[in-house]
């Protein structure tokens, strides 16, 4: 792999951007404590304000530092279930307000094994937004990123750029307090 994680996560410490591929699309990315690099990326999609990021967490014990509590059921369905699942926890912490909308934050345990291990080096989540400018089409694969996108990055991984296979966004769901599931998308 050409991508130096020790780089990556000197940028990361610096506020910078990065563009990167998940475990669903190609993203754009930054320290999702970091609310000066949050609004970088809100700047270059051009995206509102008020229409929070999903956050990417190695873990499930990484998952815990940032929400106030996890339903049983919903734990078991995050070790078992093998489609990347973004799921609206009801109460998030430690993590800037940029990122929630009514304390409700939306975390995905990345199944991407190298962005995983990046994150866990990294020691803290990183942000997850479509590699698009808001309202546009999110690209299937890197060769359909916006230019301008590209350049306004501060580190684009080398990793899977020339990966042919098309991309789909991550299924999104919320959860009562008896942990039964309702999917948005």
């Amino acid at each position: 792999m050409e991508d130096n994680f020790k780089n990556i996560i000197d940028l990361l410490d610096q506020g910078k951007v990065i563009l990167y591929p998940t475990d669903t699309i190609w993203g754009l990315g930054c320290d999702a404590l970091n609310t000066g690099a949050i609004k970088k990326i809100y700047k270059i999609k051009q995206r509102e304000l008020n229409k929070p990021f999903i956050v990417l967490v190695s873990s499930i014990e990484m998952l815990k530092e940032y929400i106030q509590d996890i339903h049983p059921r919903v734990e078991t369905l995050l070790l078992y279930h093998k489609r990347p699942l973004t799921l609206i926890y009801p109460k998030g912490k430690n993590l800037p307000s940029i990122l929630m909308k009514n304390k409700k934050i939306a975390i995905r345990i990345i199944k991407e094994p190298v962005i995983a291990e990046l994150i866990e080096k990294f020691g803290r989540p990183i942000v997850s937004t479509s590699a698009n400018i808001a309202g546009a089409d999110f690209p299937k694969s890197y060769n359909e990123i916006n230019k301008e996108i590209i350049e306004a990055v501060d580190y684009t991984f080398k990793y899977k750029q020339n990966d042919p296979h098309p991309g789909s966004p991550s299924v999104i769901a919320t959860y009562n307090k008896k942990g039964k599931l309702k999917f948005l998308r």
